[in-house]
């Protein structure tokens, strides 16, 4: 209304109304028209009498809708970004209705922690304090200056902080936590983004010996975690936060900061903690029929390539631990699909030794000698299992990039199976082949199976 030269006699909220009061119907009907033109999500009305006309403004139902559907969806997206930093395994949020989130953490023990984390709104807000003489007393006293606020330190010392937002945490790239260089105490690091440096830069040249306030909103309210006094110009996008705060609460800040703040305040409604009992007889099944495959392709191999099969079902084995030790190290939740995965590993990774086996069939068969045909047979069959490896490994990388959820929990198990595999079937069952048969230098026989040699045919009385 402003910008269309249109006066009013004040503008208030009343719950869920914007209520606009004018002088005369003529400039109530001009201001209903610019909000209209302006504002397409407000449905205008008219109300009070010709001494003291009114607009009332409201949301329309479609907007409400869409501003709701927005909020979930940021929601969702920013307890990805949080559950990710926690390090869950396999983490599923799902919407559940118009105002619901199903979250659930495989995995978590600490769940208090988790509910704060993912209930927190930390938003980042970096304001200048107003050091004029007899303001802060004057805000005590119930008469802030204009355009102020009284907010609290961490030690319970009162602020007076000017309203207009310097920087907010949408200009910050990263947010790690660390320690104060100078006093050792638990600080966070943060770097804006190149807009924010220029922003944070020209403030600091303009207010030096000024103190600058660091606040952290929550659910409303706020904090001043620091003030400092601005000493020079500060550039680079480095800022740090520090101020009478543990290392723990330095780690969570940090975090918050990094995954982004809520668009809408959360609560949590309802919990459940799956106890082990129920899941089970579900891992119980999944790790039988892992076993129960694992003993079938052993006892086929053995009974097919005899001592070549031992060597075979040792590498699967040696394969199996490699597996097991690097998502120990990665500190992964085992879940069912995971479990799925390993099994799938389990008949890929034999291939590679039902190749390596043939080979060398086929160049004992040749009448190569039998060391010459165990080093052909190794040599030539790994390119074959690179290029097959490698394919099933493309795929495998689809699904961790764009799967979400056990589809990616399948994936990272499916990876690190396949890099596991080329290793031990290779360079695993070599060497074993090698110290079962390396020593003998007059090697005239191997145990490797039946020799299948091709029929021969007579045509015409020759052979």
């Amino acid at each position: 209304m402003r910008d269309k030269n249109i006066r009013h006699g004040g503008i208030n909220r009343e719950g869920e109304r914007i209520v606009v009061k004018f002088r005369d119907n003529e400039t109530r009907d001009k201001a209903r028209f610019a909000i209209g033109d302006s504002q397409p999500d407000l449905l205008v009305s008219e109300t009070g009498d010709s001494s003291e006309p009114k607009l009332v403004a409201t949301l329309k139902p479609e907007a409400l809708l869409k501003l709701g559907e927005f909020a979930l969806k940021q929601n969702i997206t920013t307890l990805h970004n949080r559950i990710n930093e926690l390090g869950v395994a396999e983490p599923v949020i799902q919407q559940q209705g118009q105002d619901r989130i199903v979250v659930q953490l495989p995995g978590v023990q600490d769940t208090a922690k988790a509910k704060d984390i993912l209930g927190r709104t930390a938003t980042l807000e970096i304001r200048m304090v107003d050091d004029s003489t007899g303001a802060l007393e004057a805000a005590l006293a119930g008469n802030p200056p204009y355009g102020t606020e009284v907010y609290s330190e961490r030690g319970g010392q009162p602020l007076l902080v000017k309203k207009q937002v310097v920087l907010t945490g949408d200009r910050l790239t990263d947010a790690q936590p660390g320690f104060d260089n100078q006093t050792n105490e638990a600080a966070v690091h943060l770097t804006l983004d190149s807009a924010g440096a220029r922003i944070f830069k020209d403030v600091t040249r303009e207010n030096i010996n000024k103190r600058m306030a660091i606040l952290l909103i929550e659910k409303g309210k706020g904090e001043v975690v620091t003030a400092p006094v601005i000493r020079s110009e500060i550039g680079g996008g480095r800022v740090q936060i520090s101020g009478r705060m543990s290392t723990s609460e330095a780690n969570d800040t940090a975090l918050l900061l990094r995954a982004g703040s809520l668009a809408a305040p959360m609560d949590i409604i309802e919990e459940r903690t799956i106890g082990p009992s129920l899941g089970a007889e579900n891992i119980q099944k999944g790790f039988q029929s892992t076993m129960w495959g694992f003993a079938a392709i052993a006892v086929f191999m053995i009974a097919y390539y005899q001592m070549f099969g031992v060597v075979s079902v040792l590498a699967l084995a040696s394969n199996l631990l490699f597996l097991v030790a690097l998502l120990s190290m990665l500190q992964a939740t085992l879940t069912l699909p995971g479990i799925a995965a390993i099994a799938l590993t389990l008949g890929m990774a034999i291939d590679a030794n039902v190749l390596i086996n043939e080979r060398i069939r086929e160049e004992l068969r040749s009448g190569m000698p039998p060391q010459g045909a165990i080093a052909e047979g190794y040599e030539r069959a790994f390119g074959t299992i690179l290029d097959s490896n490698i394919t099933t490994l493309i795929a495998g990388l689809a699904l961790l990039i764009f799967g979400s959820g056990p589809v990616r929990g399948f994936a990272v198990v499916h990876c690190l199976g396949i890099m596991t595999s080329i290793f031990s079937s290779v360079f695993v069952s070599r060497g074993l082949v090698n110290l079962i048969y390396g020593r003998q230098k007059k090697l005239t026989k191997v145990a490797i199976g039946q020799l299948w040699k091709p029929a021969t045919a007579t045509v015409n009385g020759k052979k």
